[in-house]
């Protein structure tokens, strides 16, 4: 379903009362049918309480502008693990909280990002601009001509996989475990892919071992470039709790794989959806940049993030309790019309391509956003260069989650 469509779901949301409505559930957004309820909140309740959900009451923040009124005000809204962290669930699915430098305030917030913000940084991109483009290319020779196959498996999860081993220096034949647990860290147990708690605990617990073991090996040698090490040199984290170390590795590897794989897969069905966009790339390959930057608002890649009211406040005339869940749906910000023109068509060569929520505003503002950028803009100039249409043949697998927005699969075919 489009942004709005009045279908059935589309129905269902404009009839719902509203104190009755819950966005925060997973299988609206497996089923693409959330589009609607944040139409109907953006225009009725922009800043909506639920009273009932199964991790608790929650403030929904649904138009553009107040998201990044909350997202920027990090003093009244909080980011604290030990208050609930970035997400609705908290730490619900987990024996123990994570801490990573995502859900610290500063200044503890501040320190830990400078420790790995030198991986993203305009030196370090050139040098993997190569790299990046050497291995998209390889991955894309490779695929099967004239036969259907899994474009999120064979293309979306393979480069950000070698991509983040490159990140960790992770054994590279053995970078599909760093999927999986990137998989399993935002999973929610008893829907598919894990089936307990107990499960997903052990899975991360196997994840923590590996990484504890690259760690005591790299803080014992001198500083390379790559993240464990910057993590184990640098002043600010050389020290730091073994939990807020396995939180930061999961944090790095849900950041480099989950946003830039699902733009990847919402790159092709995005165009596959807008064939007048489509040819209009293929016409003009200068609107990559601009078409990246349109696809990572048109797919919205983490569908919010969360934060804590730590004092009573008076938000948009509500009254906001201190201990509140405020959750920003950034999936809604995206789509609001009062920001964006037409926000919700597909449209490659906007005047304004990066006004857009995606990637967070403020102190949390996405530390790989250039990365991201980077990757998807390499991997559709060598598309182009290879192939005239990428065909989805069949409906996506959207992923069951209101955090994660993306993909299990995505079937496709090129024409031989």
């Amino acid at each position: 379903m489009a942004g709005g469509d009045l279908t059935d779901a589309g129905a269902r949301a404009m009839a719902t009362p509203l104190d009755r409505i819950n966005v925060a559930q997973p299988a609206l957004f497996q089923a693409d049918a959330h589009w609607a309820y944040f139409e109907r909140l953006r225009r009725d309740a922009p800043v909506h309480y639920c009273p009932e959900h199964e991790f608790g009451p929650y403030w929904s923040i649904t138009r553009y502008d107040d998201i990044m009124a909350v997202d920027t005000n990090h003093q009244v809204f909080s980011s604290e693990s030990s208050l609930g962290g970035i997400t609705i669930a908290g730490s619900a699915g987990l024996e123990e909280p994570l801490r990573m430098f995502i859900s610290m305030d500063p200044p503890k917030h501040d320190v830990q990002r400078k420790a790995v913000a030198p991986i993203v940084s305009p030196t370090n991109l050139a040098v993997m601009a190569p790299i990046i483009r050497e291995r998209a290319a390889a991955c894309l020779d490779g695929l099967p001509i004239g036969e259907a196959f899994d474009w999120v498996d064979r293309v979306s999860v393979e480069l950000t996989t070698q991509m983040l081993a490159t990140l960790f220096d992770f054994p590279f034949e053995e970078r599909r475990k760093l999927t999986r647990w990137s998989d399993v860290s935002t999973a929610i147990p008893g829907n598919g892919l894990i089936d307990t708690v107990e499960q997903k605990t052990a899975e991360l617990g196997a994840c923590f071992a590996y990484f504890t073991t690259l760690w005591n090996q790299r803080v014992n040698a001198p500083p390379t470039g790559d993240l464990v090490s910057m993590l184990a040199h640098a002043p600010a984290t050389r020290n730091m709790d073994p939990r807020e170390y396995h939180g930061n590795v999961i944090l790095l590897i849900v950041g480099g794989n989950d946003t830039t794989r699902n733009t990847i897969s919402g790159s092709i069905l995005a165009l596959n959806q807008n064939p007048d966009q489509y040819q209009k790339l293929i016409d003009n390959p200068s609107l990559i940049p601009s078409m990246v930057s349109e696809t990572i608002r048109w797919q919205t890649p983490l569908a919010h993030m969360r934060r804590t009211a730590t004092e009573d406040v008076e938000f948009q005339g509500k009254s906001i309790k201190a201990g509140d869940k405020v959750v920003m749906w950034y999936v809604s910000g995206n789509r609001d019309d009062e920001v964006i023109d037409r926000p919700n068509d597909y449209i490659i060569d906007r005047e304004r391509p990066r006004t857009h929520i995606s990637f967070g505003f403020g102190i949390h503002r996405c530390v790989g956003i250039r990365l991201a950028e980077l990757q998807l803009k390499i991997i559709w100039e060598e598309i182009l260069k290879r192939f005239d249409n990428i065909e989805v043949v069949g409906e996506p697998k959207r992923v069951y989650s209101s955090f994660v927005k993306g993909y299990e699969t995505l079937p496709v075919q090129i024409a031989g």
